[in-house]
């Protein structure tokens, strides 16, 4: 089970305990992802949930956030999506005061020195090199470029380098004031914690937090207009994604989105693992997923195979969409992905980290948080009929959309392969 209880500032509170479990996760949610950004601040999120380890009042260097967490063996990071950001650290039960006391000086009192801005500026540089180096990951920023367009949900969450050497200390304090607010935050604990130590904890550690949300994030409208994006770069392996315009977070057949994505190629029993991987041998990553957004989402299949067959493997794949669309599901592959699906959440959240993303998140964002058996129940309520006419309406040739990063320069020839 899990609660949550606002405090007189609005900062929601939520608490997942888990028995028989010693530790506990204490992660702080934001509603400052970068999809909040304007086209002058493309990669202000990020940078900014890299300068809040820089240091506050109490721990004023990264060093002295690094050692308080990791004298008692501790484990913190962050990380920053397009919708939201959330900032965590884990440790033993005994020791969750100083996990609060950490991140509450980190977010509270961050103090964004000029000179370690100066020097993070290189250490994002480099991490977004290491992406362009790394097309696996690569193809998938493209795709959403490829879909969403010229919309901040297309944009990398890394930014531009532009606003990466440009960005100065004035600038994140004001997004920091816009987004970081307790009507915009979420503090989540899950472990060996129960609700009455949460408030306490809370109330004690993140009162500092004040203001009201300044900003919101623009709607999503109108897919981009071009079919097939093309990076010709040597490489071993071509890297690609082939995918559709889904549905969001938000919608009626978001389970059903999520379930079609596990039937089509989200385990080792799925349709694209088994006919693509182990029957032809074409690769050895091959999946497909969903991205769900508020307002829009996408389902995708991703792989890396040998150059000289991929036209074979997007042609396999689309294959499998085409055919899925035509036949839909049997009733054994939606109750296996059901079970599946089930089964790999349930896994998840014996870890308080995961728990705790895993309701901090919907608190966040969501106008409801589900507890794991109302999430199951949703999972559950999916039928066959459901998943066959969403797979009709999203697997159609006019909708598929297609990156390859790789040794090839032949756009025009990929663009007829997904027809």
């Amino acid at each position: 089970m899990f609660s949550v209880s606002p405090l007189s500032t609005g900062l929601k509170v939520l608490t997942a305990p888990i028995d028989g479990t010693a530790s506990v996760t204490v992660m702080v949610f934001a509603g400052a992802g970068s999809r909040y950004e304007t086209n002058a601040e493309r990669g202000i999120s990020h940078f900014l949930e890299h300068m809040f380890f820089k240091g506050g009042k109490k721990y004023p260097t990264t060093k002295d956030v690094s050692v308080a967490i990791d004298s008692v063996g501790g484990t913190f990071n962050a990380f920053t999506g397009k919708e939201y950001a959330g900032y965590y650290v884990k440790v033993a039960a005994e020791q969750v005061e100083l996990a609060c006391d950490v991140l509450s000086d980190m977010l509270v009192h961050a103090s964004f020195p000029a000179e370690e801005i100066e020097k993070e500026r290189g250490v994002i540089i480099e991490e977004e090199r290491m992406y362009q180096d790394t097309p696996m990951y690569r193809v998938g920023w493209d795709f959403e470029l490829l879909l969403y367009g010229d919309h901040p949900l297309g944009w990398d969450t890394i930014g531009t380098e532009d606003v990466i050497r440009s960005v100065q200390q004035a600038d994140f304090q004001k997004h920091k004031d816009l987004l970081y607010t307790p009507d915009n935050l979420v503090v989540a604990f899950s472990g060996k914690i129960d609700a009455a130590q949460s408030q306490d904890l809370a109330a004690r550690y993140f009162p500092g937090m004040n203001g009201e949300k300044g900003r919101v994030f623009p709607e999503f409208n109108t897919f981009g207009t071009e079919r097939v994006m093309l990076t010709t770069k040597k490489t071993e392996q071509s890297h690609l994604v082939f995918g559709v315009p889904g549905v969001s977070s938000q919608h009626a057949d978001h389970f059903a989105h999520k379930l079609l994505a596990v039937i089509l190629g989200g385990s080792m029993s799925s349709r694209m693992f088994l006919n693509i991987r182990e029957a032809r041998g074409l690769c050895y990553y091959i999946a497909t997923e969903t991205d769900s957004y508020m307002d829009t989402g996408a389902l995708t299949t991703r792989a890396g195979v040998d150059q000289s067959r991929l036209d074979e493997a997007i042609t396999a794949i689309r294959d499998e969409y085409l055919l899925c669309a035509k036949d839909g599901v049997t009733s054994e592959e939606l109750q296996r992905a059901k079970d599946y699906f089930k089964g790999k959440t349930v896994l998840g959240l014996e870890d308080s980290e995961e728990r705790a993303h895993f309701y901090g998140k919907q608190a966040l964002l969501y106008p409801k948080t589900r507890d794991v058996p109302e999430y199951f129940a949703a999972l559950d309520a999916v039928t066959e009929k459901q998943v066959n006419a969403l797979a009709a309406r999203l697997l159609r040739p006019e909708e598929f959309r297609l990156v390859v990063i790789g040794d090839r320069n032949d756009k025009d020839a990929l663009q007829k392969l997904i027809v």
